[in-house]
């Protein structure tokens, strides 16, 4: 008789036993706003189902000038490994003109950014997980906030609603009416 043992992580475990890994996204945009962050949401419902949509936020651009960004956050559940979903993000930035190879702070049509995975920490294979911009910016600690507030940081043992109200400092950001199709772009 042969015995092996494996070590797998929370994450790791949980797909085995068939559950779903529980995934935050952040979504921004600051060219063609609406339009960008609307068709967004309609492919990651189209690859993964259900979303949890936070409020949309609009910001002032930071690390450049440039037009204010639309950010959100958005949480489901999927069965796919945290390798395949950067693929997907990238397909879904470039069908939405994303270009890369320009500046790291400037102007996007589209950009998705994988927060969390789980309770998975991951710092390898070009992979942040958890992100650092969850403690860095006001546009994503906010929004993921007010999705799961009682969610615990996998690193920092802290909840995102206790990150958010530590967090300094509180940048000036206006919700979002998505459906208003009046409100200048």
């Amino acid at each position: 008789m042969l015995v092996v043992s494996v070590s797998l992580s929370n994450a790791a475990l949980n797909r085995c036993q068939h559950k779903l890994a529980r995934i935050y996204v952040s979504i921004g945009s600051n060219v063609d706003r609406r339009r960008n962050i609307s068709a967004c949401l309609h492919d990651l419902r189209q690859q993964f189902g259900d979303l949890q949509v936070s409020a949309i936020y609009e910001n002032k651009a930071v690390g450049f000038e440039g037009d204010n960004f639309f950010n959100l956050v958005v949480g489901f559940d999927s069965d796919r490994e945290v390798t395949e979903l950067g693929p997907i993000f990238r397909d879904i930035e470039s069908e939405h003109g994303r270009v890369r190879g320009g500046e790291r702070f400037s102007s996007r049509t589209l950009d998705v950014d994988l927060l969390l995975y789980d309770d998975l920490v991951l710092k390898q294979q070009g992979m942040d997980v958890p992100r650092d911009e969850i403690t860095r910016y006001a546009f994503v600690l906010r929004p993921l906030a007010e999705l799961a507030p009682s969610l615990i940081h996998p690193e920092l043992n802290k909840t995102m609603k206790e990150l958010w109200q530590d967090f300094e400092p509180k940048e000036e950001m206006t919700i979002i009416d998505l459906d208003d199709t009046q409100a200048p772009e």
